[in-house]
């Protein structure tokens, strides 16, 4: 029979004591993504600012700096960014539903925020955390065109290009071909320039998390 493995307390107690302390001593928010507007630099990393943000960090503003001085904290409204308005005719912009503030900053102008995306007009079905929340180039939607937002219509999709294939490739396609069904290709293959996936880090935390499943603990 096993011996039974004995929970040793004062160490299992010290682990936690040491999580503890290095979670509390962890930058916030508010302390990591601080910036010194004369010097365009974040005193926590020492890091400057890229020279082409500098004209943005001056004008426009951070999300949470729209949604402090809101009521609820802008939930239920529409925020959009600047380079979105700049590169896309079709609206896109998020949907606030829940706000998590750091309420240890000054201003109450940092934390985390999750909503409803429609990027390009195709909204998507859950929730999700915002990201860049800290880069200076949100705005707010105002609530006499929110409607007008929510009512556009994404554009068609174009027709899917094709080309033919590399030579290389074009030979290995057409020897397997012949391998496989005993004939010639009659009609000439061609290939997409269609990416049928969206090769973002939801992706790939997806593909990780299907290889575990699937894999196994190796023995």
């Amino acid at each position: 029979m096993a011996k039974k493995k004995q929970l040793r307390l004062i160490a299992e107690m010290a682990r936690k004591v040491r999580a503890y302390r290095e979670l509390k001593s962890r930058p916030r928010e508010s302390q990591k993504y601080a910036l010194d507007y004369e010097t365009m630099r974040r005193p926590h990393t020492g890091k400057i600012l890229p020279v082409l943000a500098w004209q943005d960090v001056r004008r426009e503003s951070r999300l949470f700096s729209l949604l402090a001085g809101m009521r609820m904290f802008g939930v239920g409204r529409l925020f959009t960014r600047k380079s979105w308005l700049e590169d896309h005719t079709e609206p896109s912009y998020w949907q606030i539903t829940k706000i998590k503030v750091d309420y240890t900053s000054e201003n109450m102008d940092h934390g985390r925020a999750w909503g409803v995306l429609t990027y390009k007009g195709k909204q998507e079905s859950e929730v999700k955390e915002l990201d860049k929340v800290m880069h200076h180039d949100w705005r707010l939607v105002p609530k006499h065109i929110e409607q007008q937002f929510k009512d556009a219509k994404p554009l068609p999709e174009p027709p899917v290009r094709y080309v033919p294939y590399p030579p290389l490739l074009r030979a290995m396609l057409l020897a397997q071909h012949k391998k496989t069904y005993g004939s010639a290709v009659t009609d000439e293959p061609t290939m997409p320039l269609k990416r049928d996936v969206v090769l973002n880090k939801d992706y790939f935390r997806k593909e990780e998390e299907e290889r575990q499943r699937t894999g196994g603990t190796p023995v």
